[in-house]
């Protein structure tokens, strides 16, 4: 139709008395500047004016979806079809073989992009329409979007280079065929991310939001990103560790996530008692004990079962007697139980480890029920501040390597 439409417009002119050469040539000049002004108009109808009523109907609706939808220029990409439908159509009449197949193959290869380019945008809102679903903080797709992403672009690819070549897509992927060990070297990473990804999100090893910590990748902070070949952690220092998919399956990480869930953070932490500090405790030492309002009663007990069960005239070594590192260690128990940072529903140990070279190791092992970084240090430090302070109350002394100030006192004496 179009051809012959190019063919009346010839003749016409030649009616007219125009030369054939250079009515072919007007034919054409003219032809080209009517599918332009059509294609400027399509152009004009479809972004100025229906995207802008779209725009206007998305604005009014409730949902959240077709607002995803516009911001991610879905509605402008089909848009961009009009002109190029109007100059695919009217490319017989515009010109002759092989310029007018030329431009059809032009157009051909313009719509396959404008395709890739939709498909593209129309998954990306589609993960982040999911993303605002509560399922996506637990089960996250963008590694499968990215891969639908790259077989749709490989396959426009194709269909490009089809048409370049004048052959069918058919064939070159037979072709192709032939390459593909040469493929699944060059796309290692990606097929080792894709199962990665489906490792991840099946077993829900890790999640965004979660806090993670990877010595090997020098990675210790939150989850801000997960997609097929990598996974980014924003570290505490607030530096950027892009850790690859795989490396989460393969290699050894720590998730704090149940920590987070729990309610509690873990207090872990030892001072050295010196040995030779250790005695039992004397009359008055017990005394004085008994005025400390935490152990009050705790001394109090202990006074009347040491009564009971020593004998009179029976020799100090055969007595029950109280030693100030047990009544020390009932204080830290009674100090953390009255603490009101300290969480009461989780593991409570305040007790002796193995004695070495570097004293008694007394423990306390609780937990905090602040998670927050900077409460949960302060609450550490404020809770050793208190016991370091108060071991000398007990004729205790905490054990430490001698300093340069020892052997000068030493010399001294």
């Amino acid at each position: 139709m179009k051809e012959l439409l190019g063919a009346h417009l010839r003749d016409w002119l030649i009616t007219q008395g125009v030369a054939e050469y250079y009515a072919i040539i007007l034919q054409s000049a003219i032809a080209v500047i009517i599918v332009l002004i059509l294609a400027w108009l399509s152009d004009v109808i479809s972004r100025k004016v229906l995207i802008t009523i779209i725009t206007k109907l998305v604005r009014k609706t409730k949902t959240h979806w077709d607002d995803i939808l516009l911001e991610r220029k879905v509605f402008n990409k089909i848009s961009h079809f009009a002109p190029a439908i109007i100059i695919n159509l009217s490319a017989g009449m515009i010109s002759h073989e092989p310029t007018g197949n030329f431009i059809q193959g032009a157009t051909h290869v313009y719509m396959i992009i404008l395709t890739i380019m939709l498909i593209d945008s129309f998954f990306s809102a589609t993960n982040d329409i999911y993303n605002t679903l509560p399922v996506s903080k637990t089960r996250p797709i963008k590694g499968y979007i990215q891969i639908v992403k790259i077989f749709f672009y490989a396959m426009g690819s194709i269909s490009i280079i089809a048409i370049f070549i004048d052959e069918s897509p058919l064939s070159i992927l037979t072709t192709m065929g032939a390459f593909a060990a040469v493929l699944i070297l060059v796309f290692k990473d990606t097929i080792l991310g894709f199962v990665a990804s489906i490792q991840l999100s099946a077993n829900r090893m890790v999640n965004i939001g979660d806090w993670i910590s990877m010595p090997s990748k020098n990675a210790d902070g939150t989850v801000i990103d997960i997609s097929l070949n990598t996974v980014k952690v924003q570290n505490w220092d607030k530096t950027i560790s892009t850790i690859p998919t795989y490396a989460l399956v393969s290699e050894s990480f720590n998730n704090w996530k149940g920590m987070e869930e729990s309610g509690g953070r873990r207090i872990k932490r030892h001072l050295n008692i010196d040995v030779k500090s250790i005695h039992f405790l004397s009359d008055k030492e017990i005394e004085a004990a008994e005025k400390i309002k935490l152990i009050t009663s705790y001394i109090q007990e202990k006074k009347e079962e040491i009564k009971l069960a020593n004998p009179e005239n029976e020799i100090p070594v055969n007595q029950k007697r109280l030693t100030n590192v047990g009544t020390f260690r009932k204080y830290i128990e009674a100090y953390l139980q009255s603490h009101p940072k300290i969480h009461r529903d989780m593991t409570f140990l305040v007790r002796q480890l193995q004695p070495s070279e570097k004293g008694l190791p007394i423990e306390i092992y609780v937990f905090s029920n602040d998670q927050e970084w900077a409460n949960y240090e302060a609450i550490q430090s404020d809770i050793f501040d208190h016991i370091l302070a108060i071991v000398p109350e007990f004729n205790l002394r905490v054990f430490q390597n001698p300093t340069g100030d020892d052997f000068k006192n030493l010399n001294k004496i």
